[in-house]
């Protein structure tokens, strides 16, 4: 088994991925007569793709069992898909370049004020939620043609997500056999 270690999410680590959405480096707009500030640009929803439309929707994830496992990767080939947390709790995020290939993944702790907008065609994991139950905003693709595709990793190619959160010292590997 592999285990992969857990680096803060940031844009420019997440870049080859998608998006982070935050609002610490966006200037709001103030809005309803000053009572509310509205950021604007915060991500670029991709659905339209063979006739999709956006489908906005609310889940809420329940937290895996200790000690997490990475067994399953998906992609979305029509569309992006974005994920808020609602609660402000935090969550993980795994992604890689190709899931027979253990040196592609990366994994990333979210702020409960960070989401990510997986990009078309990105795999990753399905919601990882560390805690409590947390709702989740979600953006993505409804319409015609098939729009996810999984990925379920054979035992000898499993990931375990390395339990302290630190990162390795070397970013640019962070899965490794042990």
């Amino acid at each position: 088994m592999f285990a992969l270690s857990i680096a803060p999410l940031t844009k420019a680590g997440f870049a080859p991925f998608g998006e982070v959405v935050e609002t610490g480096d966006v200037k709001p707009k103030l809005i309803n007569e000053g009572f509310a500030e509205r950021f604007d640009d915060l991500a670029g929803i991709d659905v339209a793709a063979e006739g999709g439309e956006v489908n906005v929707s609310l889940f809420i994830g329940s937290a895996r069992p200790a000690p997490l496992v990475i067994k399953l990767m998906e992609r979305h080939p029509l569309g992006s898909q974005l994920f808020m947390p609602l609660s402000g709790a935090p969550w993980l995020v795994v992604v890689c370049t190709d899931p027979g290939v253990p040196s592609s993944y990366r994994s990333f702790a979210a702020s409960g004020r960070q989401g990510v907008n997986y990009a078309r065609n990105c795999w990753h994991h399905p919601l990882l939620v560390v805690g409590e139950a947390s709702p989740f905003l979600v953006i993505d693709r409804r319409g015609p043609g098939s729009n996810l595709e999984e990925k379920w990793l054979e035992a000898a190619s499993w990931l375990r997500v390395a339990p302290d959160g630190a990162a390795e010292a070397n970013s640019d590997i962070t899965a490794k056999q042990g």
